[in-house]
């Protein structure tokens, strides 16, 4: 087998100027019905539409083909420059992913006591173990995925997950102005390549885990290290010695950021060493010092209560923000009672990366034997360091400002875990004999088309991991027939049939978009210019930003921000008797609800069901929540 996967291939001009003239379809029906056009009008309509795309093709779009690009025509030209680099947004929750971990079942805390808030403040000796075990945990992955041991190149998925997983360690976002870039790979021989940066109050801290490029400290070392820079930093508050919350910086504006970094950097050599370190460095590691504990709401189901909390710890919340760098590809965090999860940088490679990673350092479970070691704690210097920061009064204050504007993004985070637990794949295979994936990007569109009586332009991940550097292209969720299936269901004089015939053939277009999109025949990474058309435009404002993950059994919950005010950021894992949904909003807009939503998607994962066992239309059998 080649030892190189296949470049993303160029799709056909002409081919995707007609599918994209078909996907503006539900767009052109939906105002037609607004505005009560006849059959004429709406001819004319998609006339207009292709002879643009007709002079597209003959013009610009004849003229930005290009297939001479080195290794990914989309990545290498514009893609990560356009989608990212240029965002000025803060990275905070707009940006970064984050992971919520199952609860390792040999640390003796209880879920009850962890709601009591028995571990409230302070740091853990169980929160240590399993920060090292973790830790250990993922470095064996990198090692054993760089020396073969898993994934070899005899397999696609070893090809491309080598690739993308190099972009998880040693790597870091650097603010610019205008437009941002990565970090450069370090060389082997950078000494800070076998270290993470620990962040303790706020403070950070170099800790050595590598013996060399493919041993990693023993796990009950780790643990030992990790214990005495936890030391140093409680005596340092004992001490009276106040931190000054760096970290908070990179949460900010990027080019408010870029502003302070250069600043920063100006003070002093060490500053620049430090923040090469932080870049050049495997991971970050995040202690927090307390548990976030959200309000009880009378609404919400018992699990929520413990699992929004958890999720709002990885995600960020107000008492932790400074205790993160939001630069690093991969930040790993536990907080006192041991939860733990991770969080990191959007550009450098989609979620299901870090998810895979995830689960191997999750899936041992901690084994106590290994922390039966009683050596003294390493002195500072030996294997640990301190990376003090040199600031002045004007730093200390864009400190302080910048954790106010970060602040209100948590405050307005709108951010909620949702457990469907009445059924999963098992079900929708076995029984409605459907595609578990697009069953459920059909119950969103039609969860939205409940709540806001219209359609919208949803988008959908899809990975092109087939091709070499793949990333991601997008799965068109509202069509034609997706639509037709959105009426049908709330339709009083349709039957089950009806919904049934609706809803696959909706499945079934949805499924052969997903395929196009995997390879590298989609429509949205290469058009820019018909962005001029306002169909286009409103066919690719995503009010609804989706994507699916795994099974996901070793995760609460997962997420990632909405694109604006007025959307959702919706994540979830189809388990076979389980759907997991990761859902963010903003609270500041009057047309979205975290808990609506959900309650809505309940009824409607419901009425879905129903129209598989009953004759008779859902809204008979649930209520239209």
């Amino acid at each position: 087998m080649s030892t190189t996967l296949p470049r993303l291939p160029v799709p056909d001009l002409r081919k995707t100027l007609d599918k994209y003239l078909t996907s503006l379809e539900p767009f052109l029906l939906e105002e037609a019905s607004k505005k009560g056009l006849d059959d004429d009008a709406l001819d004319a309509s998609r006339r207009l539409r292709a002879q643009w795309a007709d002079e597209f093709a003959s013009g610009v779009g004849n003229l930005s083909l290009d297939r001479t690009s080195p290794n990914n025509w989309l990545n290498d030209n514009f893609w990560i420059k356009k989608a990212y680099m240029e965002w000025r947004a803060p990275l905070l929750i707009n940006s970064n992913w984050w992971l919520a971990f199952q609860d390792d079942a040999n640390i003796p805390v209880s879920e009850k006591d962890r709601q009591d808030g028995h571990f409230r403040t302070g740091f853990s000796r169980w929160q240590i173990k399993q920060a090292a075990g973790l830790l250990h945990r993922m470095l064996e992955f990198k090692i054993k995925l760089e020396t073969q041991e898993l994934y070899p190149d005899t397999t696609r998925t070893g090809l491309w997950l080598r690739e993308s997983t190099s972009k998880m360690f040693n790597v870091a976002r650097i603010p610019r102005p205008t437009y941002d870039t990565l970090s450069a790979v370090p060389p082997p021989t950078d000494p800070f390549t076998h270290d993470i940066v620990a962040m303790v109050h706020g403070w950070f801290y170099r800790v050595a885990v590598m013996e060399s490029p493919s041993v990693s400290t023993d796990v009950g070392h780790l643990a030992r290290y990790l214990e005495a820079v936890v030391s140093d930093a409680e005596q340092r508050m004992l001490d009276g010695e106040e931190p000054v919350l760096i970290g908070v910086l990179s949460a900010d504006n990027r080019d408010t950021w870029s502003n302070n970094l250069q600043h920063f950097l100006s003070l002093s050599e060490t500053n620049k060493m430090i923040h090469t370190t932080l870049s050049n460095s495997l991971m970050v590691l995040s202690l927090d010092d307390e548990i976030h504990k959200d309000p009880p709401s009378p609404t919400s189901p018992a699990n929520q209560y413990y699992f929004d909390p958890h999720l709002h710890t990885i995600r960020s919340t107000t008492g932790n923000v400074g205790n993160r760098w939001f630069d690093k590809a991969f930040t790993l965090i536990v907080d006192p009672a041991a939860r733990s999860g991770a969080m990191g940088e959007h550009s450098l490679c989609d979620a299901l990366v870090p998810s895979i990673i995830a689960v191997y350092g999750i899936i041992q479970g901690i084994d106590e034997s290994h922390f039966e070691n009683d050596t003294p704690l390493p002195s500072r210097g030996q294997r640990w360091d301190r990376l003090d920061w040199v600031v002045d009064d004007f730093i200390k204050k864009e400190c302080v400002k910048a954790k106010e504007r970060a602040d209100r993004i948590i405050k307005n985070s709108d951010d909620g875990v949702f457990w469907f637990s009445e059924y999963g794949t098992d079900w929708i295979k076995g029984v409605a004999k459907l595609s578990p994936d697009t069953f459920i990007q059909m119950a969103l569109q039609l969860t939205w088309y409940r709540m806001q009586g219209q359609f919208t332009a949803t988008y959908e991940t899809a990975l092109t991991r087939m091709f070499n550097k793949g990333r991601t292209e997008t799965i068109r969720t509202l069509t034609r027939e997706s639509r037709a299936f959105c009426l049908a269901m709330v339709d009083g004089r349709a039957t089950a049939g009806s919904k049934r015939a609706a809803l696959e053939s909706a499945i079934k277009v949805h499924n052969r978009l997903t395929c196009e999109a995997a390879t590298g025949k989609g429509i949205d990474r290469q058009h820019a210019p018909l962005f001029e058309d306002l169909l286009f435009g409103k066919s690719s404002c995503w009010k609804l930003c989706t994507s699916g993950l795994s099974a996901g059994p070793l995760f609460w919950g997962t997420g990632f921000g909405a694109m604006d005010e007025d959307c959702y950021g919706i994540n979830y894992l189809v388990g076979p008797d389980m759907v997991k949904f990761g859902i963010e909003s903003k609270f500041s807009s009057s047309l979205t609800s975290t808990s609506t939503f959900i309650s809505t998607l309940a009824g409607v994962l419901r009425s879905m069901q129903n129209i598989f066992h009953l004759d008779v239309h859902p809204d008979n059998v649930a209520s239209h929540l």
